[in-house]
């Protein structure tokens, strides 16, 4: 929920043209592993749209990689597109981007994590994507878990899948309005009166704003689908990167989550959420056992994305002033924050 959420096409345009604890199964420091990429198609259902993304996967090193999209903005990630996979099950992560991000955004940790071991699935949010923001869509917040549990059916189930996830190792991780989803995902239980109260309050909050742009649980019926238990068992653990949307959870909601949680914040505040209303709070509320909370000194809201290239900041500035910001200190800079929590991210996942 922060300023890139409101970019305008033409930065889609420009962005998408063209460590200890492991366990035996997954090799989280090692990269033994090619990254191989395919194609993520997943048909419509039950009234909800269809779902496109890409799927990574360990593949057999020795194969030629070359760039996944040709970027003005984003440096490349290698892959081996289509490649033989290395007979599975692998465990899963299921990606979730932030508002108005698409399946490319974390394509930097996907890959890493296929290197070690691990298949990696994202899709692109119908109505809060990059280019789906359909205002009837974006209304049906409650449809961003669901989509998650569909991507989850679909590479458990899917012939063109057959073999590659493992049913009992199975995880997630969001950005942004992509941790809010992993938090439903979790447990967390969305609570519309309380969210009333806090906005009556605080009416400048950036998320108050943006769900009441989008009308969420503004009808008896939608109040009903938000604040159902929108959770997935079969996710054994979440890693959440700089999440917005902790003011709209039931708080005793967030007590009773056993599952364990590996919580970003990001301290450098130049995306208009608010620290202590987000990450901190879901870290103080949540148990105390088996979560993690890291809040890194110089971490940008932002340092999720992708790495920039060096003209990317002033090739934003220049044709729509104020995005750059996603570029700020987005090179070797991010480069380095972004190793880090590739293994941070494998270790936690790696954990018996």
């Amino acid at each position: 929920m922060t300023p890139p959420f409101f970019l305008k096409p033409v930065l889609a345009a420009l962005a998408c043209c063209g460590a200890a604890l492991i366990a035996s199964a997954v090799n989280a420091q090692a990269e033994d592993y090619a990254p191989g990429l395919r194609s993520l198609e997943i048909p419509g259902q039950g009234g909800a749209e269809p779902l496109e993304g890409f799927l990574w996967y360990p593949a057999v090193s020795g194969g030629t990689l070359s760039p996944m999209h040709d970027s003005r903005v984003w440096e490349p990630v290698p892959v081996a597109r289509d490649a033989a996979p290395v007979p599975g099950p692998h465990p899963l992560v299921v990606l979730s981007h932030g508002i108005y991000g698409n399946a490319l955004n974390q394509s930097w940790l996907a890959a890493a994590l296929a290197r070690r071991g691990f298949a990696v699935a994202a899709i692109s949010h119908p109505g809060s994507s990059t280019w789906s923001r359909n205002a009837e869509l974006s209304r049906q917040l409650w449809r961003r878990p669901q989509d998650i549990s569909r991507v989850i059916d679909f590479a458990l189930a899917a012939p063109e899948t057959a073999g590659l996830a493992d049913p009992e190792r199975i995880f997630m991780a969001g950005h942004s309005l992509g941790g809010f989803t992993a938090a439903l995902l979790a447990g967390a239980r969305y609570d519309a009166a309380g969210l009333e109260r806090f906005c009556t309050a605080e009416p400048g909050d950036l998320v108050c704003g943006i769900l009441e742009g989008w009308q969420v649980a503004q009808t008896a019926e939608d109040r009903g689908r938000m604040e159902a238990d929108l959770s997935d068992p079969r996710i054994k653990a979440f890693a959440l990167f700089d999440l917005g949307g902790t003011v709209s959870f039931d708080p005793a909601s967030l007590g009773r989550i056993r599952r364990p949680l590996l919580i970003y914040g990001a301290p450098v505040m130049n995306s208009g959420l608010t620290l202590d209303r987000e990450s901190r709070a879901l870290a103080a509320a949540l148990p105390a056992a088996g979560s993690r909370y890291i809040e890194p000194p110089a971490l940008a809201h932002f340092d999720f994305l992708g790495q920039c290239k060096p003209g990317g900041y002033d090739l934003l500035a220049e044709a729509e002033p104020g995005d750059e910001i996603i570029c700020a200190g987005g090179g070797a800079e991010r480069a380095a924050k972004h190793r880090q929590i590739i293994e941070e991210v494998a270790s936690f996942f790696g954990q018996p």
